[in-house]
């Protein structure tokens, strides 16, 4: 019996109940469904839900309803303390304090006898299961330890530099602790060299002088650039070295052959890769479809590497590549997933060697949308390997030795075929911010060369678009066959982060008229505004710190920034355990040999699965970006009181972040070394500005800065800031809406009678450096 109001409509409260009684598990079908309505009054039923969510009654991610702010079955927390009971306490790792509120607490269950590696204690991080307790309870979650992922942290970790009569310091390698020196005793040294890095035990700490520790352990010399990365690989236990039973069965592993596949390889497949790719996972190839119901039609074939076919599920390589997630990538080296006999051997589909693949066959038709598609377990041989300035130049009429035999029959039917999908992407609307994104060069000894900006080439969108096509297919097949997977997600931005950016673009005079369904379409009709505008960087980048940032998932709520329904990522299993994840299903769903996904991975299993590789991920990312700052602040190190342009590329309540524009770096201007007048911190407008000047600093404008401090150790550098403000008319109002700013005759960020105030030193006489702060991404 349908539960219905006397009206014939569920009141809002049994709507939420209901909410409440299946929390993430239900949309506007569902709730529908339940209380027996009818297509006429899903309308009401979704103004209801809309009123519902801007009060926080309810919050809705992708196209589930649930409780605002509430926690997945599976997530990984922080344990941080006890309670009274001496009960243990943990809070969620990932959680948004500006945009959720304080975090929730989890009450910790420890059973009688917990299952090895489930031991857990106070500053440990774990993956858990939880459940949602009642709110009287004190805690509102109750949490079962699942795998302790990380231990307390009892040391630090540093570079050891001698002191003349003997002993040390360490200087530390972390921005929060940057200035913060250890005292090393001389029998404390642990034999340490100048320059090495070293994990120190803290021995005591005191409320004057520095606190003292003992070298634990020498981890290896950074008497040049080319260790740096190390100390990102050390800091945030990044596995280096693979488990003896791992390297063995990679040795032992032998090439896959023909059994139990189809013979492609007279299809002339090719790679497109950076120039110094050293694993080759994907190969492409498109013709003409000959079929006459699909004139002006394109069939385009994906193959991957068979990674599957050697990482067996349970096996010590597919353990050790759980346990890192994904590869690593730094300037001067990779800490692959995976042992280099799989990687850059068995599995890299090098040119003319037969090599085992998981490919998709998808037909495509003259709009541009793909019609169907079918999945191949085969033995493929690539017919060249392509680098994307090569294959552009050939399409651009500059051929070379290798790749003029593949013009007229390889390169011309790919592009071809690529300008069709770029229609249905075009239609697809999905999210366009333009970020350009910074490599770093080395030389041989590898300090820093230059950082450029590599151009963005057809060559690069289309592989990304015929990945994308094939990452949409492996989803839709296993959804088609009922299969659990590891979904890529990224949600939709929430309603506070919504009514932020429009906040900040009524500043800009800039129309964002949110009706209906929120969608990318919305943000790109903004960022086509700004295009070619002198603020067009600001608007790029408060979009971007609107949007949520892309996940791992067993449950599905979309890809927002793509505007897809479904997504998984299927074209990297070499560097991504995601993508494994998403082989052995289809070999599964298709009975399509060995290396299937076990039955006994169930969507529980890989809640677990896509939680854990979720903070790998994130994990790679900050030590990639960490290992990038320092290796600038070494470059710069040598630059103190020269001068640079560059943007504010944050605004907080400490100062100013500036990116310089030649290098990329990021560094601190202290919000003290601004002048002595009082500096509000505006948050519409993403920007300081002056109490009696009224010079105003924000997010996005060019300014040029001098350079007083960089710390090569933590990547933190710290800019003065030479650029005048903008003078903020009195009569302006808050919002920004109608007079325009404009420059201050006075010093930069004072008010003429402002006298220039030092730099801030610290009592050892040395300036503080600052951190850099940077924006959430979503990723593809």
């Amino acid at each position: 019996m349908k539960r219905k109001h006397d009206n014939g409509f569920p009141s809002r409260d049994a709507i939420v109940a209901f909410v409440r009684a299946n929390p993430g598990k239900i949309g506007t079908r569902e709730i529908a469904r339940e209380f027996g309505l009818k297509n006429a009054d899903r309308v009401e039923l979704k103004r209801i839900l809309r009123e519902l969510a801007d009060e926080g009654t309810v919050a809705k991610r992708g196209r589930k309803i649930h409780e605002p702010a509430t926690l997945p079955p599976t997530v990984v927390a922080d344990i941080t303390g006890r309670d009274t009971d001496g009960e243990l306490l943990a809070t969620p790792t990932e959680w948004d304090t500006e945009e959720n509120g304080p975090a929730p607490k989890i009450r910790i269950h420890v059973p009688r006898r917990p299952q090895p590696g489930t031991a857990a204690g106070v500053g440990d991080r774990a993956l858990m299961r939880i459940e949602k307790l009642d709110e009287g309870d004190g805690a509102l979650y109750r949490g079962r330890v699942i795998k302790v992922l990380d231990h307390a942290r009892t040391r630090l970790l540093g570079i050891f530099r001698k002191a003349p009569g003997g002993g040390g310091r360490l200087v530390p390698v972390d921005k929060k602790q940057a200035g913060r020196e250890l005292n090393i005793a001389p029998s404390d040294t642990g034999g340490a060299e100048d320059g090495d890095l070293v994990s120190v035990d803290l021995v005591r700490a005191r409320g004057y002088g520095l606190a003292s520790g003992k070298v634990r352990e020498r981890l290896g010399s950074l008497s040049s650039e080319k260790a740096i990365s190390l100390i990102a690989i050390h800091a945030h236990e990044i596995p280096q070295a693979f488990s003896p039973s791992a390297v063995r069965e990679a040795e032992e592993a032998q090439p896959a052959n023909l059994k139990g596949r189809e013979d492609w390889r007279d299809l002339p497949l090719v790679t497109i890769d950076p120039p110094d790719a050293k694993d080759h996972d994907d190969a492409v190839h498109a013709a003409p479809d000959p079929d006459p119901n699909n004139r002006g039609g394109y069939i385009v074939h994906v193959a991957i590497a068979d990674v599957a076919f050697y990482v067996r599920p349970s096996s010590a390589l597919d353990r050790d590549a759980l346990t890192r997630g994904n590869s690593v990538y730094f300037p001067d080296r990779v800490v692959p997933m995976l042992p280099e006999r799989i990687s850059n051997d068995l599995c890299s589909l090098v040119p003319g060697e037969p090599r085992g693949a998981l490919a998709v066959r998808m037909v495509i038709g003259p709009d541009g949308r793909k019609r169907s598609h079918s999945f191949h377990r085969v033995l493929m041989r690539s017919a060249a390997k392509l680098h994307y300035a090569q294959a552009q130049a050939a399409i651009d009429g500059r051929p070379d030795d290798t790749t003029g035999p593949l013009l007229e029959p390889i390169l011309k039917p790919l592009y071809t075929a690529y300008a069709l999908v770029k229609l249905a992407r075009d239609e697809r609307d999905p999210l366009d911010l333009d970020l350009p994104e910074r490599k770093i060069l080395l030389k041989a000894d590898g300090s820093v060369d230059r950082v450029v900006v590599p151009e963005r080439l057809d060559a690069h969108r289309l592989i990304e678009e015929f990945m994308i096509l094939a990452n949409v297919a492996a989803a839709e097949m296993l959804e088609k066959k009922a299969l659990p997977l590891i979904y890529r997600v990224h949600d939709e931005p929430t309603q506070e982060k919504v009514h932020n950016l429009q906040e900040f673009l009524k500043t800009l005079d800039l129309p964002f008229a949110k009706t209906g369904a929120l969608r990318p379409a919305l943000f790109n009709r903004v960022l086509g505004q700004v295009r070619g505008e002198d603020y067009e960087p600001l608007v790029n980048e408060v979009v971007l710190r609107s949007q949520a940032q892309a996940e791992y998932s067993a449950e599905n709520y979309g890809h927002f920034g793509l505007n897809l329904r479904r997504y998984a990522h299927f074209t990297s299993p070499i560097r991504r355990y995601a993508d494994l994840i998403v082989h052995r299903a289809l070999i599964r769903a298709l009975g399509l040999g060995e290396g299937a996904l076990p039955e006994t991975e169930t969507l529980e299993t890989l809640s677990e699965v896509a939680a854990q590789i979720s903070v790998t991920e994130r994990r790679a990312m900050k030590a990639e970006r960490e290992t990038a700052d320092r290796l600038i602040a070494h470059f710069l190190a040598d630059r103190i009181g020269a001068t640079f342009q560059g943007r504010i590329s944050g605004v907080t309540r400490a100062g100013l972040f500036v990116k310089l524009s030649d290098t990329g770096a990021d560094g601190l201007i202290p919000i003290r070394t601004l002048g002595t007048e009082y500096y509000n911190y505006d948050e519409a407008r993403h920007a300081l500005v002056g109490s009696r000047s009224g010079a105003m600093h924000r997010l996005g404008d060019v300014v040029d800065v001098r350079l007083v401090e960089a710390a090569p150790v933590a990547g933190a550098l710290r800019f003065e800031l030479l650029s005048e403000g903008q003078i903020i008319p009195r009569g302006r109002k808050r919002d920004g809406s109608k007079a325009q700013a404009k420059p201050s005759k006075s010093h930069p960020g004072r008010s003429p009678r402002d006298k220039v105030r030092k730099p801030h030193k610290s009592k050892s006489g040395k300036a503080k450096p600052g951190k850099s702060k940077k924006g959430k991404s979503w990723k593809r």
